[in-house]
Protein backbone atom coordinates (compact mmCIF):
# COMPACT_ATOMS: atom_id res chain seq x y z
CA UNK A 1 0.00 0.00 0.00
CA UNK A 2 1.43 3.71 -0.74
CA UNK A 3 1.95 5.31 2.04
CA UNK A 4 3.99 8.39 0.90
CA UNK A 5 2.56 11.70 1.81
CA UNK A 6 0.95 13.89 -0.36
CA UNK A 7 2.76 16.81 -2.12
CA UNK A 8 3.14 19.79 0.20
CA UNK A 9 0.97 22.78 -0.04
CA UNK A 10 1.82 25.82 -1.71
CA UNK A 11 3.07 28.45 0.54
CA UNK A 12 2.23 31.24 -1.83
CA UNK A 13 -1.77 30.19 -1.75
CA UNK A 14 -1.60 30.36 1.87
CA UNK A 15 -0.04 34.03 2.46
CA UNK A 16 -3.01 35.86 3.85
CA UNK A 17 -3.57 32.25 6.43
CA UNK A 18 -4.16 33.62 10.13
CA UNK A 19 -2.15 30.94 11.20
CA UNK A 20 0.14 30.04 8.56
CA UNK A 21 3.93 31.25 8.85
CA UNK A 22 7.57 29.98 7.79
CA UNK A 23 5.88 27.45 6.36
CA UNK A 24 3.79 25.93 8.82
CA UNK A 25 0.43 26.71 10.96
CA UNK A 26 0.21 27.25 14.11
CA UNK A 27 -1.85 27.27 17.40
CA UNK A 28 -2.72 30.70 18.79
CA UNK A 29 -1.14 29.44 21.96
CA UNK A 30 1.96 27.93 21.39
CA UNK A 31 3.22 24.86 23.13
CA UNK A 32 6.88 22.89 23.16
CA UNK A 33 6.93 20.64 20.14
CA UNK A 34 8.11 17.09 21.50
CA UNK A 35 11.58 16.51 20.37
CA UNK A 36 13.02 13.15 18.78
CA UNK A 37 13.85 11.69 22.32
CA UNK A 38 10.18 12.90 23.57
CA UNK A 39 8.56 11.08 20.61
CA UNK A 40 10.80 7.86 20.93
CA UNK A 41 9.22 7.55 24.61
CA UNK A 42 6.06 8.00 23.30
CA UNK A 43 6.02 5.45 21.26
CA UNK A 44 8.23 2.59 23.45
CA UNK A 45 4.78 3.43 25.74
CA UNK A 46 2.79 2.31 22.84
CA UNK A 47 4.46 -0.61 22.37
CA UNK A 48 5.51 -1.88 25.86
CA UNK A 49 3.18 -0.13 28.18
CA UNK A 50 0.16 -2.69 29.39
CA UNK A 51 -3.17 -1.30 29.41
CA UNK A 52 -6.16 -2.28 30.98
CA UNK A 53 -9.59 -3.11 29.72
CA UNK A 54 -8.43 -1.30 26.61
CA UNK A 55 -11.22 -2.57 24.54
CA UNK A 56 -14.23 -3.85 24.94
CA UNK A 57 -14.86 -7.71 26.53
CA UNK A 58 -18.27 -7.46 24.31
CA UNK A 59 -20.22 -6.50 21.53
CA UNK A 60 -20.63 -2.85 21.62
CA UNK A 61 -24.10 -1.92 20.55
CA UNK A 62 -24.83 -0.75 17.17
CA UNK A 63 -28.27 0.42 15.54
CA UNK A 64 -28.21 0.03 11.94
CA UNK A 65 -29.51 2.65 9.58
CA UNK A 66 -31.19 2.13 6.10
CA UNK A 67 -31.51 4.31 3.63
CA UNK A 68 -35.14 4.43 3.23
CA UNK A 69 -35.19 4.94 7.34
CA UNK A 70 -32.97 8.34 6.46
CA UNK A 71 -35.24 8.81 3.59
CA UNK A 72 -38.28 8.81 5.68
CA UNK A 73 -37.31 11.47 8.32
CA UNK A 74 -38.76 14.62 8.19
CA UNK A 75 -37.02 17.21 6.33
CA UNK A 76 -38.73 20.20 8.55
CA UNK A 77 -35.99 18.97 10.87
CA UNK A 78 -32.76 18.50 12.04
CA UNK A 79 -31.87 14.76 12.67
CA UNK A 80 -27.96 13.41 13.63
CA UNK A 81 -26.87 9.76 14.30
CA UNK A 82 -23.21 8.68 15.78
CA UNK A 83 -21.40 6.75 13.15
CA UNK A 84 -18.64 5.59 14.98
CA UNK A 85 -16.06 8.00 16.35
CA UNK A 86 -16.28 11.34 15.65
CA UNK A 87 -18.23 10.51 12.46
CA UNK A 88 -21.31 12.14 12.71
CA UNK A 89 -24.49 12.19 9.84
CA UNK A 90 -27.14 15.14 9.80
CA UNK A 91 -30.04 15.37 8.14
CA UNK A 92 -30.38 19.19 7.98
CA UNK A 93 -34.10 19.94 6.50
CA UNK A 94 -33.77 16.88 4.06
CA UNK A 95 -29.71 17.69 3.52
CA UNK A 96 -27.35 14.98 4.19
CA UNK A 97 -24.04 16.70 6.17
CA UNK A 98 -21.53 13.97 7.13
CA UNK A 99 -19.07 15.10 9.76
CA UNK A 100 -15.33 13.52 10.05
CA UNK A 101 -16.76 10.28 7.75
CA UNK A 102 -14.19 7.77 8.82
CA UNK A 103 -15.48 3.72 7.79
CA UNK A 104 -12.15 2.71 7.11
CA UNK A 105 -11.29 -0.46 9.74
CA UNK A 106 -8.10 0.62 11.34
CA UNK A 107 -7.31 4.46 12.21
CA UNK A 108 -3.60 3.69 10.20
CA UNK A 109 -1.96 4.49 6.97
CA UNK A 110 -1.77 0.39 6.41
CA UNK A 111 -4.18 -1.85 6.32
CA UNK A 112 -2.57 -4.80 8.57
CA UNK A 113 -1.64 -2.29 11.71
CA UNK A 114 -2.51 0.29 13.47
CA UNK A 115 -5.97 1.27 15.76
CA UNK A 116 -8.77 -0.84 14.60
CA UNK A 117 -12.20 -0.55 14.51
CA UNK A 118 -14.59 -1.93 18.29
CA UNK A 119 -17.82 -2.14 15.45
CA UNK A 120 -18.85 -1.90 12.30
CA UNK A 121 -20.88 1.47 10.55
CA UNK A 122 -24.23 1.67 11.43
CA UNK A 123 -24.43 2.23 7.71
CA UNK A 124 -22.17 1.03 4.76
CA UNK A 125 -21.18 4.01 2.68
CA UNK A 126 -22.05 2.46 -0.73
CA UNK A 127 -25.99 2.53 1.26
CA UNK A 128 -25.49 6.67 1.97
CA UNK A 129 -27.90 8.56 0.32
CA UNK A 130 -26.33 11.42 -1.54
CA UNK A 131 -24.41 13.96 0.21
CA UNK A 132 -24.77 17.83 0.61
CA UNK A 133 -22.02 18.77 2.40
CA UNK A 134 -19.13 16.59 3.96
CA UNK A 135 -16.91 18.89 6.44
CA UNK A 136 -13.76 17.63 7.94
CA UNK A 137 -11.86 19.19 10.97
CA UNK A 138 -8.65 18.03 10.40
CA UNK A 139 -6.78 15.78 8.30
CA UNK A 140 -5.39 12.62 11.26
CA UNK A 141 -5.75 9.21 9.95
CA UNK A 142 -9.18 9.34 12.52
CA UNK A 143 -10.59 12.01 11.26
CA UNK A 144 -9.53 12.02 7.32
CA UNK A 145 -10.40 8.90 5.59
CA UNK A 146 -9.06 8.16 1.91
CA UNK A 147 -10.49 5.82 0.93
CA UNK A 148 -14.05 7.10 2.45
CA UNK A 149 -13.44 10.13 0.60
CA UNK A 150 -12.63 8.71 -2.52
CA UNK A 151 -16.04 6.84 -2.23
CA UNK A 152 -17.80 9.68 -1.28
CA UNK A 153 -16.81 11.80 -4.41
CA UNK A 154 -19.56 10.64 -6.94
CA UNK A 155 -22.27 11.09 -4.11
CA UNK A 156 -21.05 14.60 -2.73
CA UNK A 157 -21.70 17.89 -4.12
CA UNK A 158 -19.34 20.22 -1.73
CA UNK A 159 -15.98 19.21 0.71
CA UNK A 160 -15.73 21.90 3.40
CA UNK A 161 -12.18 21.29 4.60
CA UNK A 162 -9.31 23.55 6.65
CA UNK A 163 -6.27 25.45 4.70
CA UNK A 164 -4.29 22.83 2.87
CA UNK A 165 -6.51 19.73 2.64
CA UNK A 166 -7.67 20.96 -0.05
CA UNK A 167 -4.69 19.81 -1.99
CA UNK A 168 -5.30 15.91 -0.85
CA UNK A 169 -8.31 15.84 -1.70
CA UNK A 170 -7.63 16.82 -5.30
CA UNK A 171 -5.09 14.34 -5.76
CA UNK A 172 -7.75 11.79 -4.32
CA UNK A 173 -9.86 12.52 -7.20
CA UNK A 174 -12.05 15.39 -5.76
CA UNK A 175 -12.95 18.07 -8.05
CA UNK A 176 -11.65 21.19 -7.31
CA UNK A 177 -14.65 23.05 -7.66
CA UNK A 178 -16.32 20.58 -5.30
CA UNK A 179 -13.90 21.90 -1.98
CA UNK A 180 -14.33 24.75 -0.30
CA UNK A 181 -11.47 25.88 1.97
CA UNK A 182 -11.26 27.27 5.05
CA UNK A 183 -9.33 29.51 7.69
CA UNK A 184 -10.21 30.12 11.08
CA UNK A 185 -13.58 32.35 11.60
CA UNK A 186 -14.46 32.17 7.98
CA UNK A 187 -17.93 31.75 7.01
CA UNK A 188 -20.06 30.03 4.22
CA UNK A 189 -23.92 30.70 4.22
CA UNK A 190 -25.81 28.11 2.44
CA UNK A 191 -29.15 27.84 1.89
CA UNK A 192 -30.15 26.00 4.98
CA UNK A 193 -27.18 26.55 7.41
CA UNK A 194 -24.72 28.82 8.23
CA UNK A 195 -21.10 27.28 8.74
CA UNK A 196 -18.34 28.91 10.00
CA UNK A 197 -14.69 27.24 10.72
CA UNK A 198 -13.73 28.20 14.18
CA UNK A 199 -10.29 27.54 16.17
CA UNK A 200 -8.84 24.45 18.12
CA UNK A 201 -5.73 23.97 20.06
CA UNK A 202 -4.89 20.61 17.89
CA UNK A 203 -1.79 20.04 15.18
CA UNK A 204 -2.07 18.24 11.65
CA UNK A 205 -0.23 15.79 9.70
CA UNK A 206 -0.34 12.24 8.22
CA UNK A 207 3.15 11.39 7.71
CA UNK A 208 6.80 12.40 9.49
CA UNK A 209 7.56 14.97 7.56
CA UNK A 210 4.40 17.17 7.21
CA UNK A 211 3.26 18.31 10.82
CA UNK A 212 1.36 21.44 10.56
CA UNK A 213 1.40 22.15 6.96
CA UNK A 214 -2.40 22.07 7.16
CA UNK A 215 -4.99 23.76 9.28
CA UNK A 216 -7.22 22.12 11.95
CA UNK A 217 -10.03 23.55 14.02
CA UNK A 218 -13.65 22.83 14.80
CA UNK A 219 -17.27 23.52 12.83
CA UNK A 220 -20.05 25.60 13.89
CA UNK A 221 -23.66 25.25 12.00
CA UNK A 222 -26.37 27.20 12.94
CA UNK A 223 -29.48 26.80 11.04
CA UNK A 224 -33.15 28.07 11.68
CA UNK A 225 -33.91 25.74 14.79
CA UNK A 226 -30.81 24.43 15.69
CA UNK A 227 -27.38 25.51 16.78
CA UNK A 228 -24.68 22.98 16.39
CA UNK A 229 -21.28 22.85 17.27
CA UNK A 230 -18.51 20.17 16.77
CA UNK A 231 -15.02 20.32 18.25
CA UNK A 232 -12.76 18.22 16.00
CA UNK A 233 -9.57 17.57 18.02
CA UNK A 234 -8.66 19.98 20.81
CA UNK A 235 -6.66 20.91 23.92
CA UNK A 236 -8.62 22.91 26.75
CA UNK A 237 -8.37 26.66 25.79
CA UNK A 238 -9.69 29.72 26.06
CA UNK A 239 -10.86 29.25 22.29
CA UNK A 240 -14.00 27.72 23.39
CA UNK A 241 -15.39 30.87 24.98
CA UNK A 242 -14.60 33.33 22.22
CA UNK A 243 -17.04 30.92 19.95
CA UNK A 244 -19.18 30.87 22.47
CA UNK A 245 -19.57 34.37 23.00
CA UNK A 246 -19.39 34.96 19.39
CA UNK A 247 -21.77 31.99 17.89
CA UNK A 248 -23.61 30.51 21.22
CA UNK A 249 -25.56 29.78 22.65
CA UNK A 250 -25.35 26.09 21.21
CA UNK A 251 -28.39 23.39 21.39
CA UNK A 252 -25.90 20.58 21.01
CA UNK A 253 -22.13 20.29 21.00
CA UNK A 254 -19.99 17.65 19.78
CA UNK A 255 -17.42 17.38 21.52
CA UNK A 256 -14.12 15.29 21.52
CA UNK A 257 -13.91 12.88 24.99
CA UNK A 258 -11.14 10.39 24.21
CA UNK A 259 -7.63 9.97 23.34
CA UNK A 260 -6.15 11.80 26.06
CA UNK A 261 -3.07 11.62 27.95
CA UNK A 262 0.02 13.71 30.55
CA UNK A 263 2.20 13.30 27.76
CA UNK A 264 0.15 15.21 25.39
CA UNK A 265 -2.44 17.54 27.29
CA UNK A 266 -1.98 20.45 24.91
CA UNK A 267 -4.06 18.99 22.23
CA UNK A 268 -6.32 16.64 24.05
CA UNK A 269 -8.42 17.37 26.66
CA UNK A 270 -9.28 15.20 29.61
CA UNK A 271 -13.24 14.50 30.21
CA UNK A 272 -13.48 17.14 32.40
CA UNK A 273 -11.77 19.62 30.37
CA UNK A 274 -14.41 18.51 27.56
CA UNK A 275 -17.19 19.40 29.68
CA UNK A 276 -15.82 23.23 30.87
CA UNK A 277 -15.05 23.61 26.83
CA UNK A 278 -19.43 22.51 26.83
CA UNK A 279 -20.48 24.80 29.39
CA UNK A 280 -17.80 27.76 27.07
CA UNK A 281 -19.25 27.17 24.51
CA UNK A 282 -23.08 27.73 26.07
CA UNK A 283 -24.18 24.38 25.40
CA UNK A 284 -27.32 22.92 26.23
CA UNK A 285 -26.42 19.55 25.20
CA UNK A 286 -23.35 17.79 24.66
CA UNK A 287 -23.00 14.17 23.11
CA UNK A 288 -19.37 12.92 23.89
CA UNK A 289 -17.36 11.96 20.45
CA UNK A 290 -14.23 10.79 19.85
CA UNK A 291 -14.53 7.78 21.64
CA UNK A 292 -16.08 4.15 21.52
CA UNK A 293 -14.94 2.74 17.92
CA UNK A 294 -10.86 2.87 18.46
CA UNK A 295 -7.98 2.25 21.09
CA UNK A 296 -5.73 5.50 20.56
CA UNK A 297 -4.47 6.09 24.05
CA UNK A 298 -3.12 4.09 27.12
CA UNK A 299 -6.79 4.99 29.18
CA UNK A 300 -9.83 2.07 28.89
CA UNK A 301 -12.34 2.36 26.22
CA UNK A 302 -15.07 3.10 28.57
CA UNK A 303 -12.99 5.58 31.39
CA UNK A 304 -13.63 8.98 28.69
CA UNK A 305 -17.70 8.02 29.15
CA UNK A 306 -17.45 7.32 32.71
CA UNK A 307 -15.33 10.44 33.51
CA UNK A 308 -17.65 12.66 31.30
CA UNK A 309 -20.70 11.32 33.12
CA UNK A 310 -19.30 12.05 36.50
CA UNK A 311 -18.32 15.30 35.18
CA UNK A 312 -21.85 16.45 34.07
CA UNK A 313 -23.34 15.67 36.77
CA UNK A 314 -20.67 17.53 38.78
CA UNK A 315 -21.57 21.04 36.88
CA UNK A 316 -25.10 20.21 36.53
CA UNK A 317 -24.59 19.36 32.42
CA UNK A 318 -26.71 17.83 30.43
CA UNK A 319 -25.19 14.33 28.98
CA UNK A 320 -26.59 12.43 26.08
CA UNK A 321 -24.74 9.69 24.70
CA UNK A 322 -26.42 7.75 22.10
CA UNK A 323 -26.18 4.18 21.01
CA UNK A 324 -23.92 4.30 17.57
CA UNK A 325 -26.60 4.37 14.60
CA UNK A 326 -29.63 5.83 16.95
CA UNK A 327 -31.64 8.64 15.10
CA UNK A 328 -32.05 11.53 17.10
CA UNK A 329 -34.34 14.55 16.02
CA UNK A 330 -33.94 17.86 17.37
CA UNK A 331 -38.12 18.00 18.05
CA UNK A 332 -37.19 15.36 20.08
CA UNK A 333 -34.23 15.71 21.63
CA UNK A 334 -35.00 16.66 25.72
CA UNK A 335 -37.36 13.57 25.68
CA UNK A 336 -34.70 11.70 24.48
CA UNK A 337 -32.03 13.59 26.65
CA UNK A 338 -34.51 12.70 29.93
CA UNK A 339 -34.28 8.84 29.09
CA UNK A 340 -30.21 8.75 28.08
CA UNK A 341 -28.91 5.12 28.98
CA UNK A 342 -25.35 4.36 30.08
CA UNK A 343 -24.84 1.78 27.44
CA UNK A 344 -21.32 1.29 27.86
CA UNK A 345 -21.95 -0.34 31.74
CA UNK A 346 -23.51 -3.13 30.35
CA UNK A 347 -20.19 -4.47 28.60
CA UNK A 348 -18.28 -3.45 31.97
CA UNK A 349 -18.65 -6.26 33.89
CA UNK A 350 -17.79 -4.37 37.46
CA UNK A 351 -20.98 -2.34 36.66
CA UNK A 352 -23.00 -4.32 35.11
CA UNK A 353 -25.21 -4.67 37.72
CA UNK A 354 -26.28 -0.85 37.99
CA UNK A 355 -29.34 0.46 37.06
CA UNK A 356 -28.50 1.79 33.79
CA UNK A 357 -30.91 4.94 33.75
CA UNK A 358 -29.15 8.46 33.90
CA UNK A 359 -29.01 9.93 37.15
CA UNK A 360 -27.84 13.35 36.89
CA UNK A 361 -30.46 15.80 37.39
CA UNK A 362 -32.24 17.44 34.87
CA UNK A 363 -31.17 21.29 35.38
CA UNK A 364 -32.40 24.09 32.99
CA UNK A 365 -30.47 24.71 29.34
CA UNK A 366 -27.19 26.56 30.04
CA UNK A 367 -26.05 29.69 28.12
Amino acid sequence: MNTNIMASVNPESLTQASQFKEGRFHNTHESPQPGLLKTLEITKRFFFERGVNKTPLHTVPVEQVTRAQLDALSNTDVHFIKLGHSSILLKIYGEYWLLDPVFAQRASPFRFLGPKRFHQAPIALDELPPISKVLISHNHYDHLDKAAVKKLAAKTQQFLVPLGVESDLEKWGIAAEKIVRFDWWQELPTPNALVAFTPTQHFSGRGLSDRNSTLWGSWVIKTEGAAIFFSGDSGYFDGFKQIGNRYGPFDITFIETGAYDNDWADIHMTPEESVQAHIDLKGHVMVPVHNGTFDLAFHSWYDPLERVNSAAIATNSRLFTPVFGQVISFAALQERVQANVKWWRKLMPELSAEPQAQTQATVAPQG
